[in-house]
């Protein structure tokens, strides 16, 4: 069967994988906010939640989980890429060898701790999101995207933190980054409900569609986009 033709979902997918990208490069840096620690990462990483909640409502759960993969594999592109070309020897004339690593020489245990943390955490976002708006027959959506942001970023901050610092960090300090980055990222999306509204409403309505997941499945390795409706 033809796939659907949406208006805005691959300009979306594009700026979905440029944030997802940039919160990667800037994630190991460990910001001091008061009494909270947060990795640079948390601080933009949240955006992406924003952007599944908005591909599950307006596209449907086969949209969120096309966009899912499609970070994952950039992701993983440019953090084995990183590794590679900071392997590689410098011109003995160029002098930013030092901060060039610093930035891109990714440590494998956090690539796979980054990636494991996304892929799962993305997912579960999404299929909440997509069956709490089966449940409650498209209303209150402001509950769906607080709802499904604190069972997606649950999964997501304690599998990159345990996978990532376990073992190297004291679990006080590990148990910290957990809470602090987890209620950093919930108030984010609680915060950000307004935009998310008006960024829906103007989608449906520039689409004109409204989904509805009865039929989709939801194995995060099935294909196809929802048909629109």
């Amino acid at each position: 069967m033809e796939q659907p033709r949406f208006r805005y979902l691959d300009l979306l997918i594009n700026v979905f994988v440029v944030v997802l990208i940039i919160s990667n490069l800037v994630g190991a840096k460990i910001c001091a906010i008061g009494p909270f620690r947060l990795s640079g990462a948390q601080l933009l990483f949240p955006i992406t939640y924003i952007f599944g909640d908005i591909f599950t409502e307006v596209y449907g759960y086969g949209a969120s989980r096309r966009a899912i993969w499609t970070g994952f594999l950039a992701s993983a592109f440019m953090s084995v890429f990183g590794m590679i070309v900071v392997a590689l020897p410098p011109a003995p004339d160029w002098k930013g060898q030092e901060a060039f690593a610093t930035v891109f020489n990714f440590v494998p245990r956090m690539v796979v701790a980054s990636l494991i943390a996304y892929w799962a955490g993305e997912f579960v976002n999404a299929f909440v999101m997509a069956r709490m708006k089966m449940i409650t027959s498209g209303r209150h959506l402001w509950m769906r995207t607080i709802g499904s942001t604190v069972a997606g970023q649950l999964v997501d901050t304690i599998l990159v933190m345990v996978i990532a610092f376990g073992g190297t960090l004291s679990w006080d300090l590990v148990f910290t980054l957990i809470y602090s980055g987890y209620l950093g990222k919930v108030a984010y999306e609680v915060i950000a409900t307004p935009v998310t509204y008006y960024v829906v409403n103007v989608l449906k309505r520039s689409e004109g569609i409204e989904i509805f997941d009865h039929a989709t499945n939801f194995n995060p390795f099935a294909a196809g986009l929802a048909r629109k409706r």
